[in-house]
């Protein structure tokens, strides 16, 4: 298959991922649609930080991060705490109740995907990590250099 015919499969392939991951979406409990979700995980992931470095995170306007904490503080998963750096500023913290929260989040999106891939092998599986992490780490790199095809060429 010609390069460009394998990119342009690879971007449909792509598109199908999205609505893979949207399914999942559908599938958290009603109390955490996937914005709370996102919100959650990346706290977990990173630590305490502020709303605006979360919403650079979340690559979404300040003014929707800020309604995902909302909901997320709301039900008790995140707390607002004083930034020691600047008493102007919050810092977002996972609670107890919020790390219970993604533990839960994360043993349902296992389940779903362990159900949707009975028929694959754990090598099959492996491989496909590997190669989600590989692409994942290529485009990490063209964005942190601003570069893009037009720019090299």
């Amino acid at each position: 298959m010609p390069r460009q015919a394998q990119f342009e499969e690879l971007l449909r392939q792509l598109s199908a991922v999205g609505a893979v991951k949207r399914e999942l979406g559908r599938r958290l409990p009603p109390e955490c649609p996937p914005g709370s979700a996102a919100v959650l995980t990346l706290l977990e992931r990173h630590g305490d930080m502020r709303l605006s470095r979360l919403a650079e995170l979340l690559a979404v306007d300040i003014s929707v991060c800020s309604r995902h904490v909302s909901h997320v503080a709301g039900r008790g998963w995140v707390e607002r705490l004083p930034d020691p750096d600047d008493k102007r500023s919050r810092l977002l913290r996972l609670t107890g109740a919020g790390h219970d929260q993604i533990a839960d989040l994360s043993r349902r999106s296992t389940a779903l995907l362990s159900e949707w891939l009975e028929d694959w092998s754990d090598e099959d599986v492996t491989r496909l990590t590997e190669l989600m992490t590989r692409f994942r780490q290529s485009f990490g790199d063209c964005r942190r250099t601003g570069t893009t095809t037009q720019d090299t060429q």
